[in-house]
């Protein structure tokens, strides 16, 4: 097990394909984007299907998600997807996109084996969105989303960061939007994750925030026929029910008592954590010819390290040298 020393233990597994991403959105990256990794310094599918592969076989892993960047970029994602499946156990295996691509993408991600995507939409508004990630792809992404509730991909979930005088009016007309289209929203808390180092705690949306904004138009009640667990949303009937909307507080109500998530960077470093600023390498042991038993040690001993948690609300704390993109959400 990849048990760390306060008894958690990591079952989630996500794993970033790439750190290149066609938005550039302004709570990641500056407008004229990052310097991307060098093609040689990613792994390569066969690494990445291995090393998941120990997680699963040898290390109790049962839930993939892909992530990015924006890992529709990657070419081989429809094989990996497949390999992955293949996988005994059988992990669930989800996607985390911006949705740019998934209109063609959704049906033969569908067929190789992959159970469902979250995708980021964080306005309904085209100006707003071109304002955002300063690109015009708003209509893609919402073609997107409906052909992944088309490829059977259920429940589609829609992420949205909230952020002061820009889109926080939206709150209630995001919820709407999903609920007439069958969609799960996701609201998340704004993070310390931008490549700038911008991020200022006073600008950001919190839960309680969010969940002000609803309730001035919905009945939220607590889900309570479903414990959290180690789930990031704390998630709320609306209206009574069977729809419901969730809220990831990860700054103002964190969950890292519970958490159960390990990262895999796309240039083949365990992170322990998502805010972790120490790393891993299993990349260069892998290419040394690193057996699977040597790479499962080094996975256990990078979990066994992680922090009681992520440390925001102490003076002390720091950013992470990478940014989201380039960690993997």
């Amino acid at each position: 097990m990849l048990k760390d020393a306060f008894g958690r233990v990591a079952t989630d597994l996500r794993v970033s394909l790439t750190d290149k991403c066609n938005l550039r959105c302004t709570y990641c990256m500056p407008p004229e984007g990052l310097d991307w990794l060098p093609n040689a310094q990613l792994l390569t599918a066969d690494e990445i299907v291995r090393l998941v592969r120990i997680g699963v076989e040898r290390l109790g892993i049962t839930e993939v998600r892909y992530t990015g960047g924006e890992p529709l970029l990657r070419r081989e994602l429809v094989d990996i997807v497949a390999r992955t499946a293949a996988l005994a156990p059988r992990p669930q295996i989800s996607l985390t996109t911006n949705g740019i691509g998934l209109a063609r993408l959704a049906e033969p991600l569908a067929a190789a084996g992959l159970d469902r995507v979250n995708v980021s939409l964080d306005t309904l508004e085209p100006e707003t969105f071109k304002r955002l990630a300063h690109r015009d792809r708003f209509a893609d992404v919402i073609e997107g989303l409906g052909a992944a509730e088309r490829a059977g991909l259920r429940p589609v979930k829609v992420n949205a960061v909230l952020m002061r005088d820009v889109n926080d009016h939206e709150a209630v007309s995001l919820l709407r939007f999903c609920l007439d289209h069958g969609y799960e929203l996701r609201f998340i808390e704004q993070m310390p994750l931008d490549a700038q180092h911008g991020w200022d705690r006073a600008t950001m949306i919190t839960a309680d925030e969010i969940l002000d904004l609803l309730s001035a138009a919905f009945d939220l009640s607590p889900d309570d026929l479903e414990e959290r667990g180690s789930a990031p949303a704390e998630r709320f009937l609306v209206d009574g029910g069977p729809a419901r909307v969730g809220v990831i507080g990860s700054v103002t109500r964190p969950f890292c008592g519970a958490c159960d998530r390990v990262r895999l960077t796309a240039d083949g470093q365990i992170r322990n954590c998502l805010f972790a600023r120490e790393e891993s390498d299993l990349k260069a042991a892998l290419r040394s010819g690193a057996t699977d038993d040597e790479l499962a040690a080094r996975w256990v001993a990078a979990v066994a390290g992680k922090r009681a948690g992520h440390g925001i609300d102490d003076p002390s704390f720091l950013q992470p040298a990478r940014p989201m993109s380039a960690i993997g959400g």
